[in-house]
């Protein structure tokens, strides 16, 4: 009889290949600073199946600078999965900033909200159970969105990246961020298509052509960073 068990979702390879080096980086620079609600939201993420999901901590530091660099107020998420990079988000902009996130699984995200509310900073999030496009395309329906967005993050399906984009170049104003994870797919963007598993090739072949893209636009400056799955970070310039 055919085995037609759904097998579990694998994480992908570590991009810093030594594991070693990787730890002391998290050790001695990530783990000292990252504040409690962060780490506590971590450690209930944990025995999630596919804990691997969540926003590696050394990307979630560089994007509370960047959110701080940028003096972000009004942020768009795009996939939550529990909440860290969202809660990392509403830690650091002002009382009154506002967080629009977007996911199709709200299970996964009352996992962190219980965190995200003795935090303190559930008030500013609205959290919108939905597929991420139609999402997007009713914030353009109100032509006030428009540039009204300082920052955005996007972790979610793969193969959609570029549509995100594209609205979320409306969305976020000129001189805004956006950042793209998981954008070097395990390394795998990078390997001979026969040495990549069968099960992610068609992500691969979207990252590739994702990259290429943002190399090719012209209305943003951008910068692929080999942190947690590789980070890739876009600014608006017109």
């Amino acid at each position: 009889m055919e085995n037609t068990a759904k097998k579990p979702i694998q994480p992908n390879p570590i991009l810093l290949q030594s594991k070693e080096l990787y730890e002391y980086i998290l050790e001695t620079t990530v783990y000292p600073r990252e504040p409690e609600p962060l780490k506590e939201l971590r450690a209930a993420s944990a025995s999630h199946p596919t804990a691997f999901f969540g926003t590696a901590p050394d990307a979630g530091q560089l994007m509370a600078i960047l959110l701080k660099l940028v003096n972000a107020k009004r942020t768009i998420e795009v996939g939550v999965f529990t909440g860290y990079s969202l809660l990392l988000t509403a830690l650091t902009i002002p009382d009154d900033g506002k967080i629009i996130a977007m996911d199709i699984n709200r299970k996964s995200y009352e996992i962190g909200l219980p965190i995200i509310q003795k935090a303190g900073v559930e008030h500013k999030i609205d959290f919108i159970e939905s597929q991420a496009l139609p999402a997007l395309d009713k914030l353009l329906e109100n032509q006030e969105n428009e540039g009204s967005f300082d920052f955005a993050f996007v972790d979610a399906d793969k193969g959609n990246y570029l549509n995100y984009h594209e609205r979320l170049m409306k969305l976020v104003k000129v001189g805004g961020i956006i950042v793209y994870d998981n954008t070097l797919w395990g390394g795998t963007v990078a390997w001979p298509e026969e040495s990549v598993p069968v099960a992610k090739r068609n992500i691969r072949q979207s990252s590739i052509e994702f990259n290429k893209s943002l190399v090719a636009d012209p209305r943003i400056e951008s910068s692929l960073a080999p942190l947690g799955d590789g980070l890739t970070i876009c600014r608006r310039i017109y």
